[in-house]
């Protein structure tokens, strides 16, 4: 393998090859940017540790740095960082580290180079390529590291337990990298994580959603998820997506795994976006299909309501793993409450007023729905797949059409519950909405112009059924 260096990056390190010869630290650049260089994917983080100061060493890199960068000091923790360029350096002392048992956080001590590679999650992590004048560009690899990226296995430094039980957090990563890389854990370091998977809990949810969003944005997220739940981490991690897992039969009649499919429907809605939260409404669009699972003896296997109950766990979910709970969230509900109204649409003849239906509770989120919904068509039947794939397609130019003609996205009734509660003396409740509904309805029916006069006439219309009288009467 060549440690191939950009021009711009050879000479940051020759700024710092500079700075470490006046302040006398043998200085290494380390961790991922050479395992990313190596393998020749493109990283705007450096790693860089001295045997010495990593905050005075950064400070003197930055005075000989042109123009100037602000070095970011995190003193408590012994790092500093500097924002050059598009390039994010951060610098910290060599150093050694003892854990309690209950805690991940290190007793820390100065160390040397082979100290700090010794304490690196991951042999392909410890490579560290030497920027002193001596030996400028040398890649130290005390772990067969070079050996494992070319294997493309993911192995501990350590003895797996030690690493695993020390800093919990490693088990995730491991994880991540795998799927990331696609890598293969060795078969040891799998065992050991799941040997020691409830050390997990000592790790905040954060950090552990951290991790699940760089996994949910992998190039193949399933890697992820199969790993997670191979090595019984994914149970006490997210256990409504293993409750998806099995198939099960009545008078011979099954119905699919829906882990199994939930994971493909993530795989295959990863090359159409890098959106993170509509990946998230993927993994979680059919999250209640356990709890609403029935067998009716004339349909077979049914799950009503899970799109509703769905929406209602995501909130769960994201609560529990400290998520976001803002507009993000209301998003993926969204996605989720909507997921099966195209799949209706494309098995029965599309009217115009379903659409506009459709367009109108999906608004701005309409293209992403069906990107979800293009993503959810998993099934080994050839004939049946390119069929509603098909279908989709008949449906996508008509919504196109309808929505050329009639501006749809976001689209509010031209008279709104204020006005009919002064048009009756209503204070809000049950009524008002229904009356909104029923507007709502008779418009996208097209029963109803949509302009105030005849949005009002009606309702004055209809006010009858509901025992109404305006207040001039």
């Amino acid at each position: 393998m060549i440690f191939n260096i950009q021009p711009h990056e050879r000479h940051i390190f020759h700024i710092i090859q500079e700075a470490s010869i006046k302040l006398g630290f043998p200085t290494y650049a380390v961790g991922g940017f050479v395992r990313d260089r190596l393998l020749g994917r493109p990283s705007k983080d450096i790693d860089i540790v001295c045997v010495g100061d990593g905050i005075t060493l950064a400070e003197t890199v930055a005075e000989l740095l042109k123009p100037v960068p602000r070095v970011t000091v995190f003193r408590r923790f012994g790092t500093a960082m500097i924002r050059y360029g598009d390039i994010e350096i951060e610098f910290v002392g060599a150093r050694k580290e003892s854990y309690n048992l209950n805690s991940r956080k290190p007793v820390v001590q100065e160390g040397s180079l082979e100290d700090d590679q010794n304490r690196r999650d991951f042999t392909i992590n410890a490579l560290a390529v030497s920027l002193n004048e001596s030996n400028f560009g040398e890649i130290i690899d005390p772990f067969d590291g070079l050996v494992h990226l070319e294997q493309k296995r993911i192995l501990t430094p350590l003895e797996p337990g030690r690493t695993f039980s020390d800093d919990p957090l490693r088990m995730m990563r491991a994880v991540r990298f795998a799927t990331q890389l696609n890598f293969t854990v060795d078969p040891e370091t799998l065992e050991a994580i799941r040997v020691h998977k409830e050390r997990i809990h000592i790790i905040s949810k954060e950090r552990i959603a951290t991790e699940l969003n760089k996994i949910l944005l992998s190039p193949k997220p399933s890697i992820g998820f199969l790993l997670l739940d191979q090595v019984e981490l994914l149970q006490i991690i997210l256990p409504d997506l293993v409750a998806l897992k099995g198939v099960e039969f009545v008078n011979g009649i099954g119905h699919k795994d829906n882990f199994y499919h939930t994971l493909e429907v993530v795989d295959n809605i990863v090359p159409y976006t890098s959106d993170l939260w509509l990946i998230w409404a993927a993994l979680l669009h059919d999250i209640a299909k356990p709890p609403t699972k029935r067998f009716d003896p004339q349909f077979g296997w049914t799950f009503h309501g899970h799109e509703t109950l769905g929406a209602a766990m995501a909130a769960r979910i994201f609560k529990n793993l400290k998520l976001p709970l803002d507009h993000k969230l209301k998003y993926i509900q969204k996605l989720i409450r909507l997921h099966l109204r195209p799949i209706s649409l494309t098995k029965e003849s599309i009217t115009d007023s379903a659409v506009r239906r459709l367009l109108v509770d999906a608004g701005e989120e309409i293209d992403d729905l069906m990107t979800l919904c293009h993503a959810d068509v998993t099934s080994k039947n050839r004939e049946k797949a390119d069929r509603y794939r098909s279908n989709y397609e008949v449906l996508k130019q008509k919504m196109s059409e309808i929505e050329e003609k009639d501006a749809l996205r976001n689209w509010q009734p031209p008279i709104t519950g204020e006005d009919i509660m002064s048009y009756f003396d209503l204070k809000p409740g049950k009524i008002v909405g229904d009356l909104k509904n029923a507007l709502r309805e008779a418009i996208l029916e097209g029963k109803v112009a949509d302009n105030a006069e005849s949005a009002r006439a009606y309702v004055m219309e209809i006010a009858q059924q509901f025992g109404l009288a305006t207040k001039s009467n």
